[in-house]
This record gives C-alpha cells, sequence and structure tokens, in this order.
C-alpha cells in the first residue's frame, strides 16, 4: 500500500499521497541542517513560548485534528481528543520547564582540580523520527516537544497511513513560530528510511514500533556511529493478588485491554489472577469485556472501533485461531463481525500455553489473555517470561508485595493499582526487546542532547 488515507471503518480509500522523490529529500535534508542552526541559535525561553503557542493550536483546534485522526486510524472520536489535549499538556509542561532542564549543572570543581566544572546540554541537529499510527499524535509530539524546545531540529516519516495527521504536525510547528523547516514531515515510504538514518546531516534517530523495524533503524544508526532511542512492542502483565480490589481490577483491565481499540504498547495482554479471586475476577472482567460497544468510532458512544489495518485484523485472527486449534478456549469474542470495516470483538481467551504464539507474541487487537497462578513467585515467573518489557501492572493492597513487584517485576514502568499510561513528568520506555532509552521528562529532553563537560582553571 502507498501513502494514503484509508478509513478503517468502511476500507474505503479517501486520499492518496506521492511519496518524496530522492531529489525532495535531500532537499528536504539539507532544509533541515540549515534550519538546525537558526533554531538552536534561538533563547530557550523563546523556543519555549513557541512550545505554549503550539499546545494553544492543539486545544483551539482538537476537534478538527481528532476527526482526522479517527477517520485515518479507526481510534473513537472521544480517545481522539483525549489524545489532542493530552499532546497540548506535554507540549506546555516542556514549554514551562524546558529552561531548567536545559540549565548547566555545576560540578564539584575542587574535585577536579578546577576553578570552575560545569555540565552543559547542547542540542545535536537534526533527528529522524520514525512514528506509529496508533497514537498519531502522542508518539509526535512525546519527541517533538522536548528536541524543539532543546534546540534539535525534527524530520518526521510517519507511518503511511496517517499522511494527513503528519501533515498537520509540520503546519502546528510552523504556526506556533517555530523557524521555518525546525520540524518537517517526509512523506516517504520504509525502503528509504534507511537512507535518510545514514546521511550524515541527520544526527540522531527515534523510532517507535515494530521490532524488526526498531532492528533495522537502530542498526543504521549504529553502523553510523549515531545516538538512537527505540519504543517498540510490549505484551504487559496485569498481576491480581487476593487483597486487590478486585471489582475495581476488573473494571481497569477491560479499559487497559480495550485502550485504542486494543492497538496500544502499553496496554495490559496477560492478566495474570492469583488462584483464590482467579473465579471472581473472570466473571468481572469477561462481563465489562462483553459490555464493551464496538461500532462506529466517529459516534460518542462507542467504546471500541475498527483496526487500523485489514492486515492488522487478519495477524489478530491468525493467533487467536493458533491458539484455539491448539486447545485454548474464548470465553467471549474469538470471531470477526460481518460488514464492512474492519472491526474484531472483545475476545478474552483462557487455557494459553507457550507452545501458542499468543504466549509470546504481542496481539495487537482487543484479545486477552487470562492465566490463574497459585502464588507471587509464579506471578512474577510467568509475568517475566516474555521478551518484551515495557509495562507491567500489579494489584494488590499488601507492601511487602508491592516492593516485591516494583523490584522483580522486568520492565520500564510497574504501576501498582492502576492502569500502565505515560505521563510527561515521567521517563517511559522498555527493557529487553521492548527497547532502549527513554521518552519524556528530563530524560527524554537530554536524550537528543550534547551532555558536554566543562571545565576551566584559574
Amino acid at each position: 500500500m502507498g501513502i494514503a488515507t484509508t478509513n478503517p471503518a468502511t476500507g474505503e480509500v479517501e486520499r492518496t499521497f506521492d511519496a518524496l522523490a530522492e531529489k525532495e529529500i535531500d532537499e528536504r535534508l539539507e532544509r533541515a541542517r540549515e534550519a538546525f542552526e537558526r533554531h538552536r541559535a534561538v533563547p530557550v525561553a523563546e523556543r519555549a513560548a513557541r512550545m505554549e503557542a503550539a499546545a494553544d493550536v492543539l486545544e483551539r483546534e482538537a476537534d478538527r485534528i481528532a476527526a482526522v485522526m479517527t477517520t485515518e486510524m479507526g481510534k473513537t472520536i472521544k480517545a481522539a481528543r483525549a489524545e489532542a489535549h493530552k499532546c497540548a499538556k506535554a507540549c506546555r509542561f516542556y514549554a514551562r520547564n524546558g529552561e531548567r532542564f536545559m540549565a548547566d549543572r555545576p560540578a564539584d570543581a575542587a574535585a577536579v582540580d578546577a576553578d570552575r566544572a560545569w555540565i552543559r546540554y547542547l542540542p545535536l541537529g537534526p533527528v529522524l523520527a520514525v512514528m506509529p499510527w496508533n497514537f498519531p499524535l502522542w508518539q509526535v509530539i512525546r519527541f517533538a516537544a522536548p528536541a524543539l524546545v532543546a534546540g534539535n531540529a525534527g524530520l518526521l516519516k510517519h507511518a503511511s497511513n496517517v499522511p494527513q495527521t503528519a501533515l498537520f504536525l509540520e503546519e502546528l510547528f510552523r504556526r506556533a513560530g517555530f523557524v521555518e523547516d525546525a520540524f518537517q514531515t517526509l512523506l516517504i515510504g520504509s525502503d528509504q528510511v534507511e537512507r535518510v538514518v545514514r546521511d550524515p546531516r541527520v544526527r540522531a534517530a527515534t523510532l517507535t514500533g515494530s521490532e524488526p523495524a526498531g532492528r533495522a533503524v537502530g542498526g543504521a544508526a549504529g553502523a553510523e556511529i549515531k545516538p538512537s532511542v527505540l519504543e517498540l512492542g510490549g505484551s504487559d502483565p496485569f498481576v491480581v493478588m487476593p487483597s486487590a480490589d478486585i471489582a475495581r481490577a476488573a473494571e481497569v483491565a477491560a479499559t487497559s485491554r480495550c485502550l485504542n481499540n486494543g492497538q496500544s504498547c502499553i496496554s495490559a495482554k496477560r492478566f495474570i489472577v492469583h488462584a483464590d479471586v482467579y473465579d471472581e475476577f473472570e466473571g468481572r472482567f469477561v462481563e465489562r469485556m462483553r459490555a464493551q460497544r464496538v461500532g462506529d468510532p466517529m459516534e460518542e458512544s462507542t467504546d471500541i472501533g475498527p483496526l487500523a489495518s485489514e492486515r492488522g485484523r487478519a495477524d489478530v485472527e491468525s493467533q487467536v485461531a493458533d491458539a484455539l486449534g491448539a486447545g485454548a478456549t474464548a470465553l467471549c469474542g474469538g470471531e470477526r463481525p460481518g460488514g464492512p470495516g474492519w472491526f474484531y470483538p472483545p475476545t478474552v481467551i483462557i487455557g494459553v500455553t507457550p507452545g501458542m504464539r499468543m504466549f509470546h507474541e504481542e496481539v495487537f487487537g482487543p484479545v486477552a489473555s487470562l492465566f490463574r497462578v497459585s502464588g507471587i513467585a509464579e506471578a512474577i515467573e510467568l509475568a517475566n517470561a516474555t521478551g518484551f518489557g515495557l509495562g507491567a501492572n500489579a494489584w494488590t493492597r499488601d507492601p511487602d508485595e508491592r516492593e516485591r513487584f516494583a523490584n522483580d517485576l522486568d520492565a520500564g514502568q510497574v504501576f501498582v493499582n492502576g492502569m500502565v499510561t505515560s505521563y510527561p513528568e515521567l521517563p517511559f520506555g522498555g527493557v529487553k526487546r521492548s527497547g532502549y532509552g527513554r521518552e519524556l521528562s528530563e530524560h527524554g529532553m537530554h536524550s537528543f542532547c550534547n551532555t558536554k563537560t566543562i571545565w576551566t582553571g584559574a
């Protein structure tokens, strides 16, 4: 498929776009290099003010961009609107904290025989961001807001099914008053990404997406000795212990699994429940999953819209069929509905074993696997029995269990008695095959900075 807006609720192609030619890519990269030199010279306070202006645009035009996102990738209109407002919040966070994050940090001059010694954070240059379709605004903003306030230039290669969202982002930063070409959208195919990563004018790369894409971008950046940040897949565990509020846990579990039509890396996917409360949790959880309303994503009452692509639904169907064919059981869902669009129902599977694909792979749709365990040791072992390590949920009121989960769950973030999500204030990223590096918070801003040591003698 080329670069196009294809409405997943209908399967109809609504708009197509031409990819940039090689000469046009080269021109864009040169413009990014030149823009960086101008942009980095703008004081941090002025860059921050422009990011505040970007937040204003996002809030004023939340309905407009929400409708674009829903049309392009199928998230519900209410979720799309919330995403736009979350992006505005992140822009304001970096606008209001950027000067502090970029300020010089004094070091112990006497310990290093200096008259003065300090750390200074300086931007690297143009940064290529290869971004996915599932949160088409948020994934970009969480890279772009800190990178631009830090003084870098941004180059966006967005997913080919969300071109209108990608073009809106370029428009957003231009209208906010940033230096011309400080942020550019590159309408290019995946086969052109490596060439851009390896171009010497690109100083770093970041990718949110699949493991194969991460290997390709991270490998190309590494070969050119360039820093990269990778946020890849997740198969997050959701552990429930006997002391938990079971009703609340089941409610949050269904919300998490169906978030963004089940297409979120940090949605809980594997539900690991202590035997003492398993039956109650299963009953409540399945009831909640069945109650989710699947339908037109433009309707305010819809809970789950279509999956973003025909291939995506086929992948989910294949994983479910593999499990059911090997002896697992569907407590609800498990079959595609009739009619147009790429819809798939909320599904709960029990009896998943290590021989099934679902045990090891991320399922990118509203499909949950449910497990019964005898104690905390077995719960942690099962939670960690995957190559992923993005997020993890644990539900318990026991202080000792909380500490053990916080320490022993192998993930980039652990949320106790709450749903894993991302906040501008907290670092975000994974371990193992979920990637490396961190976005958001002060750490995300410094990911694309030269942390420079400065030493002066008397």
